[in-house]
């Protein structure tokens, strides 16, 4: 053979051995609705990238961060991301428009730990009668759940003075300040509140949730990611269940792997937050079927939805990949009714 010859067909080896290896697979864009790790179960997120969940997995997830679900919806029918976390009332309304493709698939973080805090001469919700009671605005979702917990404990929102504030940070320093008598907020705007003096929690959050037991965020995938990225979108199920497990499993887990990201808050903050978490951990995916339609049915009432028919749990979300991932990992009884 000669030396051109040799070249030659050493060229042609390289181009076929070019040819059998495969092209070095996109990441996987996860979209989450918040720009560093949150004090909520939502971290779970933020924490299996950190943590090496994913990479375990076989699946390598880029996060794409954006402030509000309408921007998460926009990035993920533009084709900026493979799934998204966002609010399920969005999500219902985009498809009672006319939208399709979107499927919920998730629910890392099914409830908001919401609680609400009052002052200290208000012992029990029927003491609220005639007093102030911030919120963020006229049928925001605080409001909306608020007005489903006080009402199962007997208080009528009509006999309270409403007061819109906006954002819990807001409200949270609004009674701290003495401008309002009681508002909602999540626990951890309530741990973080440097002064507490003269006030306390009139309604915690597992009284919060069985009060208003609606689902509030899930995962959702496009119709591609379904089709050509189930077994990713199933790793990502997969490794979310796993951390969320160890998270249940090992009190003060989720505070030692959220600190380096939470620099202003104490150790016994974030024990404290960690404590208040322990049921609120989706072992099982979040997406029990009973708890989505109830969730539905809660928001079709809801102002946001007049004049809309919110569509079929089988248009908005698919629960065969979860039920998959449970199949292979087995339920766990704790928690988080499959």
């Amino acid at each position: 053979m000669t030396r051109n010859a040799l070249h030659a067909f050493l060229l042609s080896l390289a181009a076929l051995a070019s040819l059998s290896v495969p092209a070095a697979a996109e990441p996987f864009r996860l979209i989450v609705t918040h720009l560093e790790p949150p004090l909520v179960p939502n971290s779970v997120m933020d924490l299996a990238v950190e943590l090496g969940y994913f990479e375990r997995e076989g699946v390598e997830v880029e996060l794409v961060r954006v402030q509000q679900t309408p921007s998460a919806i926009a990035a993920i029918l533009s084709g900026d991301g493979e799934m998204a976390n966002v609010g399920l009332d969005a999500l219902l309304q985009l498809l009672a428009r006319g939208e399709t493709g979107l499927k919920a698939v998730l629910s890392p973080n099914k409830s908001l730990p919401f609680l609400i805090a009052a002052r200290d001469d208000i012992a029990t919700p029927a003491d609220l009668a005639g007093r102030s009671f911030g919120i963020g605005r006229p049928g925001s979702l605080d409001h909306s759940l608020s007005t489903r917990v006080l009402g199962g404990a007997g208080v009528d929102m009509d006999g309270l003075e409403l007061v819109a504030l906006g954002q819990p940070e807001a409200r949270a320093q609004a009674l701290a300040a003495g401008r309002i008598d009681a508002t909602t907020m999540s626990i951890g705007v309530w741990q973080v509140l440097p002064d507490k003096a003269g006030l306390h929690v009139l309604v915690d959050t597992d009284a919060y949730f069985a009060g208003a037991p609606v689902v509030n965020k899930v995962n959702i995938v496009s119709q591609s990611a379904l089709t050509e990225r189930r077994d990713e979108v199933k790793a990502v199920i997969r490794a979310l269940l796993r951390i969320s497990r160890d998270f249940a499993a090992t009190p003060g887990a989720w505070a030692t792997a959220i600190a380096p990201y939470q620099p202003n808050l104490t150790a016994d903050d974030l024990t404290a937050l960690d404590a208040g978490f322990a049921g609120s951990w989706s072992v099982n995916g979040g997406m029990n079927a009973e708890g989505l339609a109830y969730s539905a049915e809660w928001l079709a009432g809801t102002e946001d939805f007049a004049g809309l028919a919110v569509p079929a749990i089988s248009d908005w979300a698919d629960l065969t990949l979860l039920d998959e991932v449970l199949i292979e990992l087995g339920t766990d009884p704790a928690m988080d009714a499959p």
